[in-house]
C-alpha cells in the first residue's frame, strides 16, 4: 500500500517539476511556480493527498 503513495508522490514531484519548466513564472511574483524547489514540493503534496483519497 505504501507502494502506490511513494508512485503518487514521485509522480507529483514530476509534474510540479515540469509545471515548473514548462509554465512557470516570468517575473517572480508566482509563489508556487517561481521556483523549481516550492513547485516539486507542492506538486509531491498535491500527489500524497492525491494517493491518500485514491489508495487501496
Amino acid at each position: 500500500m505504501w507502494l502506490y503513495t511513494v508512485a503518487y508522490v514521485v509522480a507529483g514531484g514530476l509534474i510540479g517539476f515540469a509545471y515548473h519548466k514548462l509554465v512557470g513564472c516570468r517575473t517572480g511574483a508566482c509563489p508556487i511556480t517561481a521556483s523549481p524547489y516550492i513547485s516539486t514540493i507542492y506538486g509531491a503534496v498535491v500527489g500524497f493527498l492525491a494517493g491518500g483519497m485514491l489508495g487501496r
